[in-house]
């Protein structure tokens, strides 16, 4: 099996498991019962965690399509790797939603009414939406790029990421579900339809614009610290 391959292997599983357990403890607990919405956000970020340390010496442990934009900007990684990566976790989040679709329905339950898919209602709309995956998506990836550029901090990046997406879902849950990854969005949406996949395009186009931004200022501080 070649080292590609087993980045992509490793970005399918990881996408797939932040999915179905940071969705899933929304989907199961609920985010509006007391300790509900720290829960999920601990949900997200503890998946992030368990994954650093299962996949990220094989992968690098994106699973994100942001974050690997994000890194592609910064030169980390070919096209060709980008490309892979961003298929793999598509279908990844995708099975993970599926996973969920399929326990939620035999369990019956589904506290959140759409698998803890992204909604724009919250935040007052499509502008409020945009705005407020942009400036998270931002914290994140900013984040993420500073603490893996330095090889010394490897033993724990994880934690630090892991962190980071739990108080960025504190901040967002109550305004969008917090997305910050197209891939967590799309699986979701795909199985709820209705206003999920019709506000769908917020979650996918923010991230994204949120990551290049990052990107952006990462590179800047890069140049200054190089004086």
């Amino acid at each position: 099996m070649s080292d590609s391959f087993k980045k992509y292997i490793a970005e399918f599983v990881g996408t797939a498991v932040l999915v179905f357990m940071g969705c899933g403890s929304a989907v199961f607990l609920g985010a509006d019962v007391a300790g509900g919405h720290l829960a999920v956000a601990l949900a997200f970020g503890l998946s992030i965690v368990a994954m650093a340390y299962v996949i990220g010496n094989v992968s690098g442990c994106h699973i994100n399509p942001a974050v690997s934009l994000a890194v592609f900007l910064d030169k980390r990684m070919s096209g060709a790797d980008f490309v892979g990566y961003v298929i793999s976790q598509l279908f990844g989040g995708i099975v993970g939603a599926a996973l969920l679709k399929v326990l939620s329905g035999i369990a019956e339950i589904d506290k959140t009414g759409g698998l803890g898919s992204n909604l724009v209602a919250g935040a007052g709309g499509f502008g409020g939406a945009l705005l407020v995956e942009v400036v998270l998506t931002f914290i994140f990836v900013l984040t993420i790029l500073g603490v893996t550029a330095d090889s010394t901090k490897g033993s724990v990046a994880g934690i630090v990421i892991g962190l980071t997406l739990t108080f960025v879902h504190i901040v967002g849950i109550p305004l969008t579900g917090t997305s910050v990854n197209p891939a967590r969005s799309i699986g979701p949406a795909l199985f709820t339809g209705g206003a999920a996949l019709t506000d769908l395009w917020v979650f996918i186009l923010a991230p994204l614009v949120g990551a290049v931004l990052a990107a952006l200022v990462y590179k800047v501080f890069k140049a200054q610290s190089a004086k």
